[in-house]
């Protein structure tokens, strides 16, 4: 029998324990997070003129739907690559740049709490981002981006966001391969660090002298798939897995620039789980995390609760009050992306240059020859599948034959170095047809069908279309009966004089594949990445679009450029296999 002191003592113990439960606090978080936005701002499609069903207006009616339910605290932000990829940014960007930027004024009405560099951001230049950085009421983040003049993250590495009394660290980071890809001068006096290194030490830091209720990795990186291993962590240019399995101490990581969709948990060195979540691209989704934060009656976290969700928005109504806002942003750029630049006598259409010479890139090429005066000319396809009319062009129509803001570089290369380009370049592009029945182009092990794909779905692509780079200012052909390394044969110079694989030529190429982009120089010609910028011997001032709008200002009709100057041979074959593949992409 329990005697009756005891039971008193149980008692108290019970009344102990009811009253500490009931001490307990709970605070619900809503994280949301966009990325890779690409100047998808205003709901109106400035290059097809016509509305959109994707943008940040769409993005603020969400949002300012979940703050209005008085539910959970709710946080936002941005996950980079925003400030590049659409007529309003470019605008704003370049064309009109007194005042305050539009998209500081955009993202501070939406009351974003951060954002992270993305590499397009950085390729803006440094006239755009920090101007950006200087008007925006939130943080620009960046710890692996680091000012060499004083050894110091150039932006903000974190901040602390406070909501009732808790503490939610955001650190940022980008891809270090900005230097892989962009012109020096982009980036001028900065250097970028790789990224699980930095995140140890800043996850570290954070932890140790903040002591976060929530810590949350704003990554600009792509993620490697389960099971994928890049041949080198150091460095890598997608890391967001990576990071997860290695830095213990984050919660979640948002992560974004290879515009795919995560939400997945993945389990971290201490046994402990990180979410890894991404919303895609230009605002047609945003990835939510929701946090519920369980609290002692001393006030301190006993447990933490997370779930992630991808939120579509194309059927949300875009924001009256944001369209209101801005409305007046439109006008200009519309009249802007309106003005007649050129005449083409010829419609063009990006899918044909995924199977052969195309007169679309032969426009880019012929641009490149006349604006740079070099000997040869590299250019790849920029979309996958855009058509620009005949007749009068516009800026809107420059910017679906030109996507990016690059610029173009003249480089000096040996003939051996041109070959060895080409040679990778259409290794990654063609098959190595071993009969007639073989597909054309060089599609990923697991999709590759002269059928329908796997399960119904399309074939993809083993290389993006933006590295199928061709040449033009030299006649040449590829024989894809050939293994690869041994496909291209070089006949001549287009002007007939011959072809030496030792003399050095004058290459017009952009600054994307100038600066090691894609490998064709790096892996495919053999040269040292440290003294890639030693072979530039010409930069344009002005991206190529703009060149592109002074040639036809000179020109006026865009005729006379650059015919079909390579070919695939066997021919019987490819023309087979070209129509075969074309129906499996496009229809």
């Amino acid at each position: 029998m329990i005697s009756l002191r005891s039971r008193l003592f149980y008692i108290s113990l019970l009344i102990l324990h009811t009253s500490l439960l009931l001490a307990q606090d709970t605070l619900l978080l809503r994280v949301f997070a966009t990325t890779d936005v690409h100047g998808v701002l205003m709901p109106f499609d400035l290059i097809e003129n016509k509305p959109r069903t994707n943008s940040l207006a769409h993005v603020h009616a969400f949002v300012e739907q979940e703050r209005a339910k008085n539910l959970y605290q709710v946080v936002l932000l941005d996950n980079g690559d925003i400030l590049q990829g659409d007529p309003f940014i470019y605008y704003y960007n370049f064309i009109d740049t007194t005042g305050s930027h539009a998209l500081a004024r955009i993202m501070n009405f939406m009351q974003y709490d951060a954002a992270t560099m993305g590499n397009h951001d950085i390729e803006a230049g440094p006239a755009v981002y920090n101007k950006l950085m200087r008007q925006a009421k939130f943080p620009l983040l960046g710890a692996n981006i680091i000012d060499s003049t004083f050894n110091l993250p150039y932006f903000k590495p974190y901040t602390i966001i406070n909501r009732k009394g808790k503490k939610i660290a955001v650190l940022g980071m980008i891809t270090p391969h900005v230097p892989k890809w962009l012109p020096r001068s982009l980036y001028i006096g900065m250097r970028f660090e790789d990224m699980i290194t930095s995140a140890q030490g800043w996850v570290n830091h954070i932890r140790r002298v903040e002591k976060p209720d929530v810590l949350i990795g704003l990554f600009h990186t792509g993620s490697t798939r389960a099971g994928e291993s890049p041949q080198n962590y150091y460095m890598a240019e997608n890391a967001a897995r990576l990071i997860a399995e290695n830095v213990p101490g984050i919660d979640i990581i948002f992560s974004g620039h290879d515009h795919r969709r995560y939400n997945e948990f993945i389990t971290s060195p201490d046994d402990n789980f990180t979410l890894l979540l991404s919303s895609g691209s230009h605002a047609r989704a945003v990835a939510a995390a929701t946090i519920k934060l369980i609290s002692g009656p001393d006030g301190l976290t006993r447990s933490t609760e997370i779930r992630g969700d991808i939120i579509d928005l194309e059927r949300t109504t875009p924001s009256e009050s944001f369209t209101k806002t801005f409305q007046e942003l439109l006008p200009p750029v519309r009249k802007f992306v309106s003005q007649h630049v050129g005449y083409l006598p010829d419609s063009l259409r990006s899918r044909d240059a995924l199977f052969g010479f195309a007169p679309i890139l032969g426009l880019i090429h012929q641009v490149q020859l006349d604006v740079t005066k070099a000997e040869v000319s590299f250019a790849a396809p920029l979309s996958m599948d855009v058509v620009i009319q005949k007749g009068a062009i516009t800026w809107a129509d420059l910017f679906k034959l030109y996507r990016y803001e690059n610029q173009l570089y003249v480089m000096e290369l040996s003939g051996h170095e041109i070959k060895n380009v080409l040679e990778f370049s259409y290794g990654k592009w063609l098959n190595h047809m071993k009969a007639p029945t073989d597909n054309l182009l060089l599609f990923t092990p697991e999709s590759s069908a002269t059928s329908s794909g796997t399960r119904g779905r399309r074939p993809q692509l083993a290389t993006p279309f933006y590295n199928f780079e061709s040449a033009a200012g030299i006649n040449y052909v590829v024989d894809i009966t050939k293994p690869v390394g041994q496909r291209i044969k070089i006949i001549s110079m287009s002007n007939g004089k011959p072809f030496r694989a030792e003399k050095v030529y004058r290459v017009a190429v952009n600054s994307y594949r100038g600066s090691g982009g894609g490998g064709h120089l790096t892996e495919g010609a053999g040269i040292d990445p440290t003294v890639l910028p030693a072979r530039i011997v010409w930069t344009s001032d002005k991206d190529t679009r703009f060149l592109m709008m002074q040639w036809f200002a000179k020109k006026r009709i865009a005729q006379n450029y650059v015919n079909a100057n390579w070919s695939i041979i066997p021919t019987v074959w490819a023309e087979k296999a070209k129509a075969r593949d074309f129906r499996l992409l496009f229809e």
